[in-house]
């Protein structure tokens, strides 16, 4: 049975999800939530996740939020970016970290400078953002010194996570070319066969509501 993830274009988070999903070769499709016209919220989605949150993966019987979950429920489906067995708690201390200290901040620094109306962008909360992201680029750039994934000696969900908002387009304060162990690290994960940027690989972008 192809499993199903709700998902949009825009969500960093549904793209670790994706991403994970497509390159780890395992069958599914996307359905679109139009997040940005309410969807999320409707008593009709909450039925399907109650967090009023994309991504949602559902497969038969089982329903399963939040990409972290949903990376892991893949790895143990196929046995694909898990790691050695004695690397399972690293690359879980790397996701865990992502979802704390890098996609937290980048999503929302990301949501305030680009989908709000110009006049309502706060310029001192995205300047406090900011900082707290540099200071998270900093540590993973100094982590990749030397190695060519995060953990261990290949591609783990602790790379599909890092990098999940790292490849969108849309400026948030992140330019690859101030950062190169990690622009190197984002070359190496575009080279792995089967990726895709997030809006070739889910529905929904900007352009869309321009």
């Amino acid at each position: 049975m192809t499993m199903k993830l709700y998902c949009f274009g825009e969500s960093g988070n549904a793209y670790k999800a994706a991403l994970t999903l497509e390159l780890s070769g395992i069958a599914w499709e996307p359905e679109f939530v139009d997040f940005f016209n309410g969807q999320a919220r409707t008593p009709e989605f909450r039925k399907i996740n109650p967090m009023g949150e994309a991504p949602v993966l559902v497969d038969g019987e089982l329903t399963l939020t939040q990409s972290g979950a949903i990376q892991q429920y893949v790895v143990d489906k196929t046995g694909k970016f898990g790691g050695a067995p004695e690397d399972k708690y690293e690359v879980l201390r790397w996701v865990l970290w992502d979802n704390h200290k890098l996609s937290s901040q980048a999503g929302a620094v990301r949501f305030l400078m680009n989908f709000l109306p110009r006049e309502k962008r706060p310029a001192e909360v995205i300047a406090f953002l900011q900082g707290r992201l540099k200071a998270a680029y900093t540590v993973l750039d100094q982590h990749l010194a030397g190695r060519e994934w995060i953990v261990g000696g290949g591609m783990t969900t602790a790379d599909l996570s890092c990098c999940g908002y790292l490849f969108y387009p849309e400026p948030f304060g992140f330019e690859r070319a101030d950062w190169p162990n990690i622009d190197a690290w984002l070359t190496r994960i575009q080279g792995t066969p089967g990726w895709k940027a997030p809006y070739d690989l889910m529905p929904g972008c900007p352009a869309d509501r321009a």
